[in-house]
């Protein structure tokens, strides 16, 4: 029996500077290689939003190689086939996505954009730790389900129900 790939997963927000960077770093180490985290952008910034770099960094994430992408670039070929794609925020849930290849399987992840949050710097910070455990929540519910004994279906139901923030004992069942 031949190993399967990791699953690609695509991780989208309309300014790839947060939510979706984080989740790209997060499932890269919860996956345990059983997934490639990925991230883009509809309207991607100019650079990763410092304060989520420093929330990576401070939990030991690698921050190097991070910047924001267009999600074009994985429309195009040579791209990563992708199994998976969450929008992360209500604007680029809205908004018409590009058809990617393969039709993955696709789900809307929403929460509040930490970056948009004003106050000090303290409330800020916070905005974002917070949207960090909800992210963290979501992906390891994911990366625990039993994905090759799910019919498409049955996975798009899943992938809904966590989006919602539903289905919190769903890694707990035998794969």
């Amino acid at each position: 029996m031949t190993a399967r790939r990791p699953y690609n997963v695509l991780f989208v927000c309309t300014g790839n500077s947060a939510r979706s960077i984080m989740a790209e770093c997060i499932i890269n180490r919860e996956g345990m290689g059983n997934f490639k985290g990925f991230s883009a952008g509809s309207h991607p910034r100019e650079e990763v939003h410092p304060m989520a770099i420093d929330l990576l960094k401070s939990n030991n994430y690698k921050v190097e190689d991070l910047a924001p992408k267009d999600w074009e670039s994985f429309t195009k070929p040579g791209a990563p086939e992708l199994d998976f794609v969450f929008t992360m925020c209500d604007s680029a849930a809205n908004e018409v996505c590009p058809v990617f290849p393969g039709q993955p399987i696709s789900a809307h992840w929403g929460m509040p954009d930490p970056a948009s949050v004003q106050g000090t710097e303290a409330e800020r910070r916070f905005a974002f730790a917070d949207t960090f455990r909800m992210i963290t929540q979501r992906v390891g519910i994911f990366v625990n389900l039993p994905l090759r004994s799910l019919d498409r279906l049955s996975l798009q139901k899943r992938m809904d129900e966590i989006g919602r923030g539903e289905g919190a004992d769903a890694s707990a069942e035998a794969p």
